[in-house]
Parts: structure tokens; sequence; C-alpha cells
């Protein structure tokens, strides 16, 4: 199913990346989307412009990451496009595009395995194993932190063969700063005032939004994107939903398969967006 722009629909996406990863990860959703005429933008959190390569040899630029300069970052360039475009994001990418829409950006947004925005305290057991290898050491709360082959397999391409794994982490896996695993995955609930991935949960006015959980994901598990909805749901009219595609990990924007996610996203976005603007000019 997809969803081509039509006068008076969204023309283009914003594609935001998670941690471990860069804008080289969307690489199949932006020929895909393009294909269907869109235009589709994929930014860099600040000084990731470069290659994934070059990113695995200069880890200070990864560790430096603040959230305030991403999301203002992805601001700049939102607020200088023509309408509001629709904007998707993956695992951290999701935190980050719920922290877009409560700031009025977008005409509407959809999270796929999202980590979550401040308040959710949901934390399986396969989530807790997949960010050991980060929290078992302190230190890595200030510097750059990877993954091995090994736990990478485990927390994002779990429903891949290990041979099928290794070639997406030779592809697209980099460290991810150190400090938004222990600061926004363990601290945050527990520090006192608005944390940096805190949200307007009762938000009445913010573009439509849509939750997708990979059924098998372990770092980000449905459990983690339900509660999430949920507190949306709880407190704000402004429609959210939830979506599970059962079976599929956390590596469900690349494993086979993919197309049918990045449908669903986009003609959701589109059919939603659509109905709001009405909505707004009646």
């Amino acid at each position: 199913m997809t969803a081509e722009p039509t006068p008076g629909t969204p023309d283009t996406i914003v594609l935001v990346h998670g941690l471990w990863m860069t804008p080289r990860s969307w690489e199949g959703w932006v020929a895909h989307f393009e294909k269907q005429g869109y235009t589709v933008l994929t930014p860099a959190y600040p000084g990731f412009e470069i290659e994934v390569e070059a990113l695995r040899e200069n880890p200070d630029v990864i560790a430096h990451q603040k959230v305030p300069a991403i999301i203002d970052h992805i601001t700049e360039m939102i607020t200088a496009l023509d309408q509001p475009p629709i904007i998707i994001g993956h695992s951290f990418g999701g935190t980050l595009t719920q922290l877009l829409l409560d700031r009025g950006l977008g005409c509407a947004g959809v999270v796929i395995d999202s980590a979550p925005t401040e308040g959710v305290r949901v934390s399986p057991p396969s989530q807790a194993k997949s960010l050991f290898p980060v929290l078992k050491n302190p230190a890595n709360r200030h510097r750059a932190a990877g993954f091995t082959p090994d736990e990478f397999h485990y927390a994002f391409t779990n429903t891949l063969s290990k041979e099928e794994s290794d070639k997406v982490y030779d592809r697209y896996h980099i460290a991810a700063p150190g400090s938004f695993v222990w600061d926004y995955g363990v601290i945050a609930n527990f520090k006192p005032g608005k944390q940096e991935t805190w949200v307007d949960y009762g938000n009445d006015e913010r573009a439509p939004l849509l939750f997708i959980a990979g059924g098998a994901d372990h770092i980000m598990p449905p459990a983690v994107n339900k509660s999430n909805a949920k507190h949306w749901q709880k407190k704000s009219t402004a429609l959210t939903e939830y979506h599970e595609f059962p079976g599929r990990s956390h590596w469900t924007c690349g494993e086979p398969g993919w197309e049918e996610v990045a449908d669903l996203a986009l003609s959701w976005a589109v059919v939603h967006a659509t109905a709001a603007a009405h909505a707004a000019e009646g």
C-alpha cells in the first residue's frame, strides 16, 4: 500500500535515526519514499554528517552529543520547510520525534521501536540485558559506547542469522553516547524536575502519533512502546494509536519485509495528517 503525495497532502518526510545508527540506516526507506514522489530528509545528529566509517574513528563527536542540541538542529531544518512534514523516528529517534511533535512540529508522527520519553518506567528483562554492555561500566556514561557483534545480534537483530546480523553490524553500527543510555534510560525517572526527554503528555495540540512496535524486539520491547503510548492516550485528546508487527526485531526498519512497515507508517501518517488539517480548517 502506497500513499503518493497529492495536492493538500504532505509531500515531505523527515526520518530521524536512533542510537548506534546514522542516517545511513534509512537508505532503503529514502529510495522507497522518493520513488513515490516524496522529498525525504534524513537529518544527522550534529557532527554525524560524516560517514559511518569516519564516526567509528572519531568517538568524541559521538560522546559529546546533547539532546537539546539535536532537537534544535532538527527543528531548524523543519521550520525552514514550506509546510509541516511527516516525522518518522526509529528507536531514540522515536523519543526525538515525540519531543518534536510536542514542540508543535510536524503534521503527523510515527515512532518505530521507540525509546521512551520521561515517565515510562517499564523495563522488561530483554531490555536490561540489551543495555547491560553500556550500563555495566559507569565510565561509559562519559564516553561513546558500542556493541560487539554478538551484543548487537541480541539487542538489534535477534530475528536474523548471525551471518546476516554481522553484515548489518558492519554497514551501520557505530557507538552511541553512553550518557543517553545512562541518563535517559536509568536516571531520568529518578531525578527531580523535568529532564531533557520530558514531554507534555497532556498536549492536546500536537499532531497525530502512531507507535509501531516489533513483537520480537529485545531492546525496546512492545511493553515499552505500549506504556509510552498509554501515557499520551490517558492525558491528551490528540490522536495516539499503537500497532505491533509480530516477530519483528529492533531492526524492523531494515530486516526483510521492512517495506510493509514503511508503507503502513506512511499511509497512516498521510490519512491522519490530512484529516487533522481538514478538521482545523473546518
